[in-house]
């Protein structure tokens, strides 16, 4: 009977390592098809304009943002967080085109070159940079703004199985120190600094410093920078900040019962005994 198994697709016999693939021939497996509406000239010419252009400010972003940066060919030859967002934009055209399988093997190509894992569907603006990069990770829903630096050991996570917008979304000039994790459809305001290792998993307004587990917001500041900078290792304590606190109150409850001891030590000496030459008195 085991020559007789076919293709559940489309009908054709099975060869003997094909019955092993979940009883699928191996045509069917490898279906590459490529239906997309006509694409028109400019849409194409534009989209790789634009491609040219987000190469110029992401290189540029990346000499300008890191002190240790010598020269421009430098960045492009020995920066991982470069070559993985320049493959990104790549991968990300052939997404929107809808070209099967290229993206996804082109942003598995970025990885394991880079140690950078961005999904070709995640939407980034211009004047990107990722630092070192190492075990950074972005999802498929992920929509970053323009002039947004993160370090490494960041990951904008999902928090859902379901296909819906279940990743990140960051607005401009924000910076977001190592091993920050920020996860599911959460809304992070321009000019937001996210200190290293904090876990964020709700909104956070504009103007804002996040740290902690789980991130809470230290300061909000009314006036809007127009740069971000990359301090993200200055920021304030809240675990230390809370200890401060109680250690003031704790010192605050003692003084008060000890000013209560001295009080009641003040009643018992209201009346004293002295003992004289004939036995005592008051």
């Amino acid at each position: 009977m085991e020559e007789f198994i076919r293709c559940l697709n489309c009908g054709k016999g099975l060869g003997s390592k094909e019955k092993g693939q979940h009883n699928y021939c191996a045509e069917c497996i490898l279906d590459l098809k490529f239906e997309t509406e006509e694409l028109k000239q400019d849409t194409i010419n534009n989209n790789l304009q634009e491609i040219l252009n987000f190469f110029v400010s992401d290189v540029s972003a990346a000499f300008n943002k890191d002190p240790a940066a010598n020269s421009l060919v430098e960045v492009l030859t020995s920066y991982p967080g470069v070559k993985a967002i320049l493959f990104h934009r790549i991968a990300h055209f052939f997404w929107m085109i809808g070209m099967p399988f290229v993206p996804r093997y082109l942003s598995e190509i970025a990885r394991n070159l880079t140690g950078v894992e961005i999904h070709p569907g995640a939407k980034i603006g211009k004047d990107f940079f990722i630092d070192h990069g190492g075990g950074v990770v972005i999802g498929e829903t992920a929509e970053i703004g323009n002039n947004v630096t993160i370090y490494q050991g960041v990951v904008l996570g999902g928090t859902t199985t379901e296909r819906v917008k279940r990743h990140p979304t960051l607005g401009d000039n924000i910076v977001i120190g190592s091993g920050a994790k920020l996860l599911g459809p959460i809304v992070i305001g321009e000019n937001v600094k996210i200190g290293a290792n904090s876990v964020v998993v709700n909104d956070v307004p504009p103007n804002s410093v996040v740290v902690g587990v789980p991130g809470r917001i230290i300061s909000t500041e009314g006036k809007k920078r127009k740069k971000i900078d990359l301090s993200h290792g200055d920021l304030p304590d809240p675990l230390a900040i809370a200890l401060s606190t109680l250690d003031a109150r704790i010192e605050h409850l003692e003084n008060k019962i000890l000013d209560k001891k001295e009080q009641l030590a003040q009643k018992k000496k209201k009346y004293d005994i002295y003992y004289g030459e004939y036995g005592g008195g008051i």
